[in-house]
């Protein structure tokens, strides 16, 4: 538990801190978010492969959805993905009803605004870890209700 606690401290700083040096003038605002997504990427990159390196070859894509949303979310979230939907076209949903790193903001509309920079990370993290898998992905986050995401 302390881990999880000290995985939400580090994730909020690295937000505050990069949007803080943003507004005074280091860097701009889009920009944030890229590196927030850049540092997910990599640590999805070698979190995949230490969770993966005892496992057998996935057979399909929705293979490596599924241990995306059960294995992966668990392990670094501490719950599985709520929902999995797909298209069987190549577009999946990862839906988590209940989103560790929003719970800790109001669940009032005002922060709506300011929920996409706290995603950017776990896009990155899904991003990277489907590239080490070897599909090539856009990862997108959305957020229409606190602490919900899709």
């Amino acid at each position: 538990m302390a881990d999880e606690a000290l995985f939400l401290l580090l994730h909020n700083e690295m937000v505050a801190g990069l949007y803080r040096a943003a507004e005074q003038g280091e860097g701009e605002n889009g920009r944030c978010t890229t590196k927030l997504e850049s540092m997910g990427f990599r640590v999805g990159q070698g979190l995949i492969e230490r969770f993966t390196k005892d496992t057998a070859r996935f057979k399909d894509e929705l293979d490596i959805m599924k241990f995306i949303c059960k294995d992966f979310w668990t392990t670094v979230f501490r719950k599985q993905i709520d929902n999995l939907r797909t298209n069987h076209q190549g577009i999946y949903v990862l839906q988590d009803n209940k989103f560790r790193l929003l719970t800790q903001m109001s669940a009032g509309k005002q922060y709506l605004e300011h929920a996409p920079k706290y995603l950017a990370f776990t896009c990155g993290l899904i991003r990277g870890g489907l590239s080490n898998l070897g599909i090539k992905s856009i990862v997108t986050a959305e957020v229409s209700s606190m602490p919900a995401c899709k």
